[in-house]
């Protein structure tokens, strides 16, 4: 898994953009405006990738609990967001593109309905 992999997948996703919002090495991804994904490109050039997304409270407990390698998210909000170390191998790239989806799904559900509609 690279961080161009990650990038094509993330923008194959209706309505997404990409951006640098915070500085030149944190890559952010979102949808109609709103964040559903970030990485430091400094983490990929060091070898030691990692993505922050965003979870529901309750399956963001579970996916801590379960592998060693998510954890609260890195300077975001614990209750919502997690952090995937990709460098330990412990998520496979299909688990981390479904990851992906559920953050952008989570996103997309908590946009006001036309907002909404307008990706259909």
């Amino acid at each position: 898994m690279n961080i161009e992999q990650i990038r094509a997948y993330c923008l194959s996703k209706k309505g997404t953009s990409e951006d640098f919002p915070f500085d030149e090495q944190i890559l952010v991804f979102k949808v109609l405006g709103k964040m559903f994904a970030l990485t430091s490109l400094k983490g990929w050039e060091t070898n030691t990738p990692s993505i922050n997304l965003k979870a529901d409270p309750d399956y963001a407990q579970e996916l801590r609990a379960e592998y060693p390698s998510i954890r609260p998210g890195y300077h975001m909000s614990k209750k919502h967001w997690n952090t995937i170390y990709i460098h330990e191998g412990e998520v496979s790239p299909k688990f981390l593109f479904q990851l992906i989806d559920h953050s952008y799904d989570m996103v997309v559900k908590g946009l006001p309905k036309k907002t909404r509609d307008s990706l259909m």
